[in-house]
C-alpha cells in the first residue's frame, strides 16, 4: 500500500506566512524554540509529536486532518479564508474555543487582572487554564454577572482615558452583535500589545478607531482576532483634565460623526 502524502511541513509554513509573522514570532506564540519550528517547516522533523500537531492545529483553528493531509497551496483564496475563519461559526465567535476562567468559593467567576508583566505571556497562555489561574484575581461591587477581565492600557490613543488605566471588560462571544463604535479590548494574533479601540463590524473584518483624533482608523481581519472584550468601566489614579472649550467641541464633533455613521447604516 502506498504511503499517504503528508503536507504538514508546507502547510505550517504557508499558514505562518499568510499571517505575515516571522518564524521567531510564530515560535513564541506556539511555545516552541525557533529551531524546532524551522525543523517542522523544512521537514527535518519527519514525525512530529502528536501533541505538537494538535497544538499547531488549534492555534491556526483548523482540523488536524486538514493540517496533515490537505495541500493548502492548491486551495483558492476563498477556500483558505473559509478554512481560517471556520465559516460563520468562527466569525460569530461561538466556535472559536472554550474560554479559560477561574471560579471563586461562591461558584462565581473571578475578575482576573492581566498585569503589564503578563502581557507577553497572555498571547501564548490565554487558552491555558493554569496560566489564567496564575493571574491576580479581584472582586469589585456592582459588576454584572458576566465573564469579566481587567486589562492595563498604555499610550494616548484613547485619551482622555489616560495611559496606565485598568480597563474592565466583558467577554464577547458573538461578534456579529457588536453595535457600531463599541469600545473594546482586542487580543490580536501576533500583536505585541492589547488594542483598545472603538469597534465596528464590517463583514469579515473589524474597523478600529481611536478616541484620540490624532490616530487614524484601520481594519483587521476576523481571523487575526483571538479575543474581544467589551468595555465596561475603567480605573485610574489620574485626575481628568479640565473640561474646556476645546474638549466640548471635540465631544460634539464625535457625537455628530457617530450620528452620521448610524444614519448611513440605516440607508
Amino acid at each position: 500500500m502506498k504511503d499517504a502524502k503528508v503536507f504538514f511541513h508546507s502547510n505550517l509554513k504557508l499558514l505562518r506566512i499568510r499571517r505575515k509573522i516571522s518564524q521567531e514570532q510564530q515560535a513564541k506564540l506556539l511555545g516552541f524554540t525557533r529551531s524546532k519550528l524551522t525543523a517542522f517547516e523544512t521537514g527535518q522533523t519527519g514525525n512530529p509529536a502528536l501533541c505538537d500537531v494538535i497544538k499547531i492545529a488549534e492555534h491556526f483553528r483548523i482540523s488536524v486532518d486538514d493540517l496533515l493531509k490537505s495541500d493548502l497551496s492548491t486551495w483558492n483564496e476563498s477556500d483558505l479564508r473559509k478554512l481560517e475563519t471556520g465559516n460563520v461559526e468562527y466569525v460569530s465567535g461561538k466556535k472559536l474555543r472554550l474560554l479559560a476562567v477561574t471560579i471563586n468559593p461562591d461558584n462565581k467567576q473571578n475578575l482576573e487582572y492581566v498585569p503589564v508583566k503578563a502581557k507577553a505571556g497572555y498571547l501564548a497562555g490565554h487558552t491555558d487554564p493554569s496560566f489564567i489561574a496564575s493571574l491576580p484575581k479581584f472582586s469589585l461591587p456592582e459588576l454584572p454577572d458576566a465573564t469579566l477581565r481587567m486589562f492595563p492600557i498604555v499610550g494616548d490613543s484613547m485619551l482622555p482615558i489616560p495611559s496606565g488605566s485598568k480597563v474592565i471588560c466583558r467577554y464577547i462571544e458573538d461578534w456579529r452583535k457588536i453595535k457600531p463604535q463599541t469600545a473594546c479590548i482586542l487580543i490580536l494574533n501576533g500583536a505585541q500589545d492589547f488594542v483598545f479601540k472603538f469597534v465596528t463590524v464590517q463583514g469579515n473584518s473589524l474597523s478600529l478607531e481611536s478616541l484620540n483624533p490624532e490616530y487614524k482608523p484601520y481594519t483587521v481581519e476576523i481571523f487575526d482576532v483571538l479575543e474581544i472584550w467589551q468595555f465596561h468601566s475603567y480605573q485610574s489614579t489620574q485626575m481628568p483634565e479640565p473640561y474646556g472649550e476645546i474638549t466640548q467641541v471635540q465631544v460634539l464633533i464625535n457625537e455628530i460623526r457617530n450620528d452620521v455613521k448610524y444614519l448611513k447604516g440605516k440607508v
